[in-house]
């Protein structure tokens, strides 16, 4: 068992929190390592209070102090890059291999702390007046971030670094799945000098995340998950008229072209599909369209890469696939496997199985490989958020755009192709929010990013989601 997490609200951890406590079971063993204190509305109370205390301390200091104590937070980042790569590891059981988003938080800090002494606002002429028109951009207050279980750490990154640059306070729920790393890089926050509270990490379940959402204290809710709690979040902060960004799921297609380098596609495919965090991440590439020409090699070089995948105990630096999150996942994803097969949704091509043995206690589920999908099956329309992935046929350009763009969904899409024409022209035709062309979805401070239709509204990352973080005043001085 690790330590007891507690709730971390003004720089100080409490163990005894008004909702109870979650008993944390690490994925890789189905065995319970942590006790996780959760918060419940008297501690989001607490949280907001210590917020508004500490934003009006962190916009009481001069821009380049804010500026520099950011930077030593990401200073402080890198020097525990290692140890908050094993908490994520303990977190959700991702492979350590591929636990580093860590370095994703230190990047985004490093960037948008140079964002603090910029100037944000403009002045423009008014028609037939010699007032001065000004336009200034101001933080919120205190804003709420809510992070699922899968990435923390990247919406600390994606999310808390923009939104500190921009003046604001944070009150940080993780899911009570996921809560370690999360609290140690609210310590992080403290240990730089930040003022208390200015970063409040409140691990709760969904009477937490409810009574964050609806709090008349929380001037904007930053949002990521999936649709389905979106709903909720978004119910909740009607209550107040409180906006809200949502990052939400996706269904994204993988789109191999006939001309592809069918290795790197075949391997990124492998990767940005079943194999990372098992599938379960909104950037993974569910719908690998194939063109005809290629179907058959391709789809024999993606079955050799998963193959090659070592699947074992995420704490081991070999291993390269690992469990889902609980046995709830197991049971859904193991429901949608057995759909998809008994409805003819496609042809099963490897996997479809809990993984035994050794690993039998743990939840464990085979890379699942799908070929000759229909497009219209919910095997190709429903998020599955695991390790399951579908093979789809195309012909020429527009029909892969027909299918790609034949979703509810669209954070991301990907692009296989030597032509650069045909690359740029079929891009501008998705819909999806980001489109990767011949590389894996790989999340930038410079690049803004979010969805299309059901994956969201709103940005996180670039100028667009500094903006999210900063609300818009016009001052006019009347000069007769």
């Amino acid at each position: 068992m690790i330590s007891p997490a507690g709730l971390l609200i003004g720089g100080e951890r409490i163990v005894e929190s008004s909702a109870g406590t979650h008993d944390h079971i690490y994925p890789a063993t189905g065995q319970p390592n942590v006790v996780v204190a959760l918060a419940g509305p008297q501690d989001i109370d607490r949280a907001v209070a210590n917020g508004w205390e500490a934003h009006r301390a962190w916009m009481s200091l001069t821009v380049d102090r804010r500026r520099d104590l950011l930077i030593d937070l990401a200073d402080l980042v890198h020097e525990h890059l290692g140890e908050l790569a094993e908490l994520n590891v303990h977190d959700y059981a991702v492979p350590i291999a591929f636990a580093g988003t860590a370095v994703l938080l230190e990047r985004f800090l490093r960037h948008f702390a140079g964002y603090v002494d910029k100037p944000h606002g403009s002045s423009t002429p008014v028609n037939g007046s010699f007032d001065i028109n000004l336009i200034e951009r101001e933080p919120y207050g205190v804003v709420a971030v809510i992070a699922p279980w899968n990435g923390a750490l990247a919406v600390a990154a994606s999310c808390v670094a923009p939104a500190l640059a921009a003046g604001n306070a944070v009150v940080f729920k993780p899911s009570e799945l996921a809560p370690l790393a999360a609290l140690r890089f609210g310590e992080l926050c403290v240990a730089a000098g930040l003022p208390p509270g200015l970063v409040n990490v409140v691990p709760a379940g969904a009477d937490g995340g409810d009574a964050l959402a609806r709090h008349s204290g929380i001037r904007k809710v930053h949002f990521t998950g999936g649709g389905a709690t979106a709903r909720k979040v978004i119910a909740a902060a009607a209550t107040n008229l409180t906006p809200v960004v949502a990052e939400l799921g996706g269904k994204s297609a993988n789109i191999v072209f006939d001309d592809a380098d069918l290795q790197a596609a075949a391997t990124l495919a492998a990767h940005q599909g079943p194999l990372m965090q098992s599938g379960q991440s909104c950037a993974c590439a569910s719908r690998i369209l194939v063109q005809d020409a290629v179907y058959d090699e391709f789809t024999d070089t993606f079955l050799a890469r998963i193959a090659e995948a070592k699947i074992g105990d995420p704490l081991d630096p070999t291993v390269t696939f690992g469990p889902v999150i609980a046995q709830s996942a197991v049971d859904r994803i193991l429901a949608a496997i057995g759909d998809a097969a008994g409805q003819g949704a496609g042809e099963l091509l490897t996997g479809g199985r809990r993984i035994g043995g050794e690993l039998a206690t743990g939840y464990y589920i085979e890379p699942t490989v799908f070929g000759d999908v229909d497009n219209a099956s919910e095997l190709a329309q429903i998020e599955t958020f695991g390790p399951v992935v579908s093979v789809i046929r195309f012909r020429d350009a527009d029909e892969a755009v027909s299918i790609a763009n034949d979703s509810s969904f669209g954070l991301n899409a990907f692009v296989h192709t030597r032509d650069l024409a045909r690359a740029h022209g079929v891009a501008r035709r998705l819909e999806a929010g980001s489109v990767w062309v011949n590389t894996f979805s790989d999340m930038a401070p410079q690049g803004p990013y979010g969805g299309y239709k059901q994956s969201g509204f709103g940005r996180t990352g670039g100028l667009e989601g500094l903006h999210e973080f900063l609300q818009v005043k016009n001052i006019r001085i009347g000069m007769r």
